[in-house]
């Protein structure tokens, strides 16, 4: 009969196992991921979190599938990683892809082992992080691998609205693994990652198109043309960090708010705001100008930087606050809303508002995109997603009126009558049904016409019409504006507004949920 082992012979022998686990698919795959330019699963956990604090639950589970040689397999851990830590002193769980097991493909196991991490964040009240790097599906698993791809879809969905999401892209990401990061709140690749639905190989079989990889799926593509992504990282390592800035700005879910931090209480005049907007309503200016200058810092985490760029979102802080940021550009096709902008702009207020964020809008706005693409591409029911959204939220809006604010775009922005709490408008501000040109054309067509000089007349009555709609006056006569404030007066108004709003309670009406637009 066997000695029975020491404690020490024990815990000796569970270090062993452990070490064997830690490392995953072996040296030799830990090394090619290395040459890759790719961290390993567990290096991203250490970069992202802060030292000592990962928990790590399941490092011991097994897959039960014994088809097709799975029951002689070593896979460590399952191909995923996952636990709990902190970042930046705040939990937060994890769920990290092992490319080095299997290429980090999903399984039942897998699977489970993610949503496991899913509910206890839903149940502890902490943002969940994701780190994707999986060429998909086990198929030696077959239905059970779906089903697991079902239920971490299922939690998403669960999660959302509740804590935050974070998705980071750090290698493939393909089939119907992509649809995780696509229901998270916000999604980071890296230049080394790829994401899409159908690989080049599928596509070029089913419709002859050739297109490369990086073309199809990588983070330029998804950053400028689907818009799929919010963040582009060069490396893991910008990633990471690019995940714990972000998480910066968030609560640990939604029935809390964002932390303060390093709050920066200076709310002198600042005279050079004055210089930014031209006079010359043609002429552009890169609105995320004034918006530096009136956040703490200087600071400003932009979303979505690369896409839609007639629209500007993001994140900042006034006062040590966290805030959303919402602001047309008028250096891009002079800050007209279109689809991808109501799109853009819709869901980040949804996401604000879902988060307990204030949120601050920034109006230059000279009305929707014209043109048949737009109208036949639905830019009705995609610009009512913006007119929904600010209109849904109960956080504190504050808005203010940079330049032009012409017709229903003006509306969608934030306005009084949107439900803003606090509205205020620059001098230079234009608030009106449309420019003063189309509209003493529209209202003063027979006078203009009768005139004996009809360009004479034209600039004479433009005039008129704009010193009496298109002026921050009447618009302030009509309480739709509660003050009409120095340029340079901006942060110190934009700050008070938002420290009297702190303790804001808005009832809507009992239902279960509105209808967003589709």
């Amino acid at each position: 009969m066997a000695k029975p082992a020491t404690m020490e012979e024990l815990v000796d022998d569970l270090a062993a196992k452990r070490a064997e686990m830690e490392q995953g698919g072996g040296e030799a795959r830990i090394a090619k991921q290395h040459d890759q330019g790719k961290l390993t699963a567990r290096e991203r956990i250490d970069l992202l979190l802060d030292e000592d604090t990962f928990q790590e639950v399941g490092l011991f589970r097994k897959n039960r599938t014994t088809t097709f040689g799975m029951d002689k397999a070593n896979m460590p851990a399952d191909g995923v990683v996952t636990g709990s830590g902190t970042v930046l002193g705040r939990p937060v769980h994890i769920a990290s892809q092992d490319f080095t097991v299997a290429g980090g493909s999903a399984g039942e196991t897998h699977s489970i082992k993610v949503v496991a991490m899913m509910e206890a964040a839903l149940q502890n009240g902490t943002p969940f992080v994701f780190i994707n790097d999986s060429g998909g599906a086990r198929v030696q698993e077959g239905i059970d691998s779906l089903s697991g791809y079902g239920q971490v879809f299922y939690a998403n969905v669960k999660l959302s609205g509740t804590v935050p999401q974070v998705s980071v892209i750090c290698g493939p990401c393909a089939g119907g693994a992509a649809y995780s990061p696509a229901l998270t709140d916000f999604i980071i690749q890296t230049r080394k990652a790829s994401m899409f639905i159908t690989g080049p190989g599928v596509i070029k079989q089913v419709t002859g198109e050739e297109v490369t990889q990086e073309e199809l799926g990588g983070a330029d593509a998804h950053m400028s043309k689907s818009g799929v992504i919010h963040f582009v990282a060069e490396d893991d390592d910008e990633a990471l960090l690019l995940t714990k800035k972000l998480l910066s700005f968030l609560p640990q879910n939604n029935a809390e708010e964002a932390p303060i931090v390093d709050p920066d209480m200076v709310v002198e005049p600042d005279p050079t705001l004055r210089d930014i907007v031209p006079l010359e309503g043609t002429k552009g200016y890169d609105i995320r100008d004034i918006v530096r200058k009136v956040v703490d810092h200087a600071d400003f985490l932009e979303v979505q930087a690369g896409y839609a760029t007639n629209i500007v979102v993001g994140f900042a802080r006034i006062n040590g606050r966290s805030v959303g940021i919402v602001a047309n550009q008028p250096s891009q096709v002079a800050g007209v809303l279109d689809i991808n902008a109501s799109d853009k702009g819709s869901r980040f207020v949804r996401f604000c508002d879902s988060f307990n964020i204030p949120i601050l809008t920034f109006v230059d706005v000279p009305g929707f995109m014209p043109g048949v693409a737009q109208e036949h591409g639905g830019i009705i029911r995609h610009g009512a997603k913006l007119l929904f959204a600010y209109s849904a939220a109960t956080v504190p809006l504050v808005t203010v009126v940079v330049r032009k604010a012409y017709g229903g775009a003006y509306l969608a922005m934030a306005c009084r009558d949107l439900g803003a709490d606090a509205v205020f408008a620059w001098p230079t501000a234009e608030i009106a049904v449309m420019g003063a040109e189309g509209a003493a054309a529209v209202v003063f067509a027979k006078e203009i016409k009768a005139a004996e000089d009809p360009e004479a007349k034209r600039a004479e009555v433009i005039e008129e019409y704009r010193s009496t709609f298109s002026t921050p006056f009447m618009a302030a006569s009509r309480g739709l504006v509660d003050d009409i404030i120095d340029p340079a007066e901006t942060r110190a108004k934009v700050a008070f507004a938002f420290e009297t709003l702190a303790t804001k309670r808005k009832q809507r009406p009992a239902k279960k949920h509105g209808v967003f637009p589709s």
